[in-house]
Formats: structure tokens, sequence, C-alpha cells
């Protein structure tokens, strides 16, 4: 922004925190139904989509005028510290992958549930094949220059024309891009988390006071977070480290196991209970053999 406008009032971090808070945010997380964000949500992966053309576009066009070198293939470890570095990619690959908790709220609003499998199929296929040309092209374009956040590579010249147009484009597409992505993770975010304080209650569509509360409440914890937090990769590796396994691998297997386990106590009870009947049938067949017509074994 201080490139654009100088040094403003308004260019702060808060501020335009605050500011994206108030009238970007707060009307897209004022809807009820996850369906009313499918146009900011498509709009979303038009933008991600035109961030890996144009750095598919300028890596070819370099390639072409043969100004790209040969980049490093493995990375270099000179320490044991830089071994470790390696392994907080992690938590950032965790989490760009996470998606379990929109699974439920999409398909409760779908008119048919069984296009589920193939909607994930296809999320799935179009974030991977993003990320593959993001990572190529991006490694492509910078080489053993490419800084951990790409996006920090646009900020120079390209080598090309109208180099800073497409920075700027870049930077602005992928910043409206993350902004209407938000609503989306926060829709499941309220939902579950309405879920585990009242769990009892009715839905928190259908309450207004309650989803007011609960919505202002959580976007206030979340602004305050962003003010205090230092970088968004420090978000990132913690909550990949933390929520994203826990939501991606440790919770769907608790709940599956957790119904393996119910299903064996219905049937341990099942069993329990027709040996009971079995037995209760043994005695009076010995005791009062004519008192009842049917037979054992037919239990």
């Amino acid at each position: 922004m201080e490139e654009w406008f100088g040094q403003q009032w308004w260019d702060k971090r808060s501020v335009l925190l605050l500011l994206t808070t108030i009238l970007v945010f707060a009307p897209l997380i004022s809807f009820k139904r996850l369906d009313s964000l499918r146009y900011t949500s498509a709009l979303s992966v038009g933008l991600a989509v035109v961030f890996v053309v144009i750095t598919a576009g300028v890596a070819i066009v370099k390639l072409r005028n043969g100004s790209i070198e040969m980049p490093r293939l493995l990375p270099e470890l000179v320490d044991q510290a830089s071994f470790w570095k390696l392994f907080t990619t992690v938590p950032i690959l965790v989490t760009a992958y996470i998606c379990h908790h929109n699974i439920h709220p999409i398909e409760n609003e779908l008119q048919d549930p069984s296009q589920m499998k193939s909607i994930v199929r296809t999320s799935i296929t179009l974030c991977l094949s993003v990320y593959l040309a993001t990572s190529f092209f991006g490694f492509l374009l910078f080489g053993n220059h490419t800084l951990d956040d790409v996006l920090a590579n646009f900020d120079a010249d390209l080598g090309i024309p109208y180099s800073s147009l497409l920075n700027d484009v870049v930077r602005v597409s992928y910043c409206i891009h993350l902004m209407l992505v938000f609503p989306i993770i926060f829709f499941s975010l309220r939902l579950n988390l309405d879920g585990l304080l009242f769990p009892y209650a009715i839905p928190i569509a259908f309450d207004n006071r309650r989803f007011f509360s609960v919505t202002v409440s959580l976007m206030g914890f979340i602004f305050l977070g962003a003010n205090f937090v230092p970088s968004i990769w420090d978000a990132f590796q913690f909550t990949g480290a933390t929520a994203t396994v826990s939501v991606g691998f440790i919770f769907p297997a608790a709940v599956a196991l957790r119904s393996i386990m119910v299903q064996k106590n219905k049937i341990c009870w099942f069993k329990v209970q027709t040996n009971s009947i079995r037995f209760v049938l043994f005695i009076c067949t010995r005791v009062c053999p004519n008192s009842l017509m049917l037979p054992v074994s037919s239990w």
C-alpha cells in the first residue's frame, strides 16, 4: 500500500485489518447458508488460477528468452538446523489439503447428497493441479532465489515488459483470493464451535441472537490474533502442526474407531440377549416342555 499511496494513517496493519473485517468479512460471514458463498468461492478459485497463469506465462517467456538459470534441484543442507527446517513445510502442506470441515455443511445443502464424492474428488484434483503448477513454474521462474513466500518474489523486477503491472496484479489477485476464502472456513468454524458450546440447542441458523453473539465473539478473537501474530507462515505452521492434523487425521480416526466400538458393542449386546433368551427357553422346555410351542433351535 505504501508503494502506491505513500505513507498514510490508514496503511497500518491494524487499521487495514479493521477495514477489511468491517467492509469485506462482516458482510460475507453474515450469511447463514454456505450456498450463499458459491459466487465468492468460485471467484477465489478463479483468482488462484490467474496467479498460476501469470506465473506460468512469465516463466515461459523468460525460458524462451534464455534468461532463466538452471535451478538447484536438491536442498542445500549445511547444518542440522537447515535439515530440520525442511520439516517446517509439512504443516503447510497438511493445511493446504484440509477440507474435512466443509464436507458435512456442503452435503447438508445439496439436493442430491450422492454428488458429494464427485465434488470432493474434483476439489482435491483442482487444488492439486493449482499447487503443482504454482510450485513448478514458481521455482522455474525464480530458481535459487525462490523465497519461503513466493509472493514476496513479485516485489522485484521480473525482467520482462509490464513487470510492475504483473506484480501488482499477482499480489492484488492473491490478496482478494485469501479474503474470499476466509468466510468459507469461518462458516465451518462457527458451526462447529456452536455445536460444542450448545450441543442441545436448535440450529444456529434459526437463532439470530446466538448467531450474532457467536459470530462477533469469534471474529473478535480472530481479529486480535491477526494483530499479534507476526507472520501468516507462523500461523500456518502452528495450526498445521496442531489443528489441521487433528481435523485431517486424528479426529476422523477417532470417529471411525468410535463407530467400530459402538457397532461391536451392539453386536455383543445382541449376542448376550440372544444367549439369555436361549437359556430361558432351555429352562422352560426342561421344566414345562408343553408350555412352549417354539423349538429352541429356531433361535
